[in-house]
């Protein structure tokens, strides 16, 4: 496997885990193809929203949940931010808390 995957922190990991047993059990699987083929899996599985930012895209029978993340140099993927979708669109907030995080890991890693 020549990626691997980090966290934005512990609580996103937490969160991540915590998710239900369905969405886990797919976040599961879609990381593991993350792993071993890259993160661009395409949709339905991912999805760009630009500047480096992406989301993964879990369904189940509990519901709808995404991932955002990001990639970094080194085929380093970073799991930035986590929520169960309540409503078609994805929230902006969520969105926003993506991306400020994203800025901040490519600052630090520069």
């Amino acid at each position: 496997m020549d990626y691997s995957i980090t966290y934005y922190s512990g609580a996103v990991q937490e969160q991540i885990v915590e998710l239900p047993d369905t969405l886990a059990a797919r976040y599961i699987v879609l990381t593991r193809r993350m792993l071993a083929l890259g993160p661009n899996l395409g949709e339905p599985h991912s999805k760009a929203f630009g500047d480096g930012l992406f989301e993964l895209r879990l369904k189940g029978a509990e519901g709808i949940a995404r991932v955002f993340f990001c990639t970094l140099v080194g085929k380093r993927i970073v799991m930035l931010h986590s929520f169960v979708k309540k409503t078609d669109r994805t929230p902006a907030r969520h969105r926003e808390i993506a991306k400020t995080r994203m800025k901040e890991i490519k600052r630090e890693n520069a």
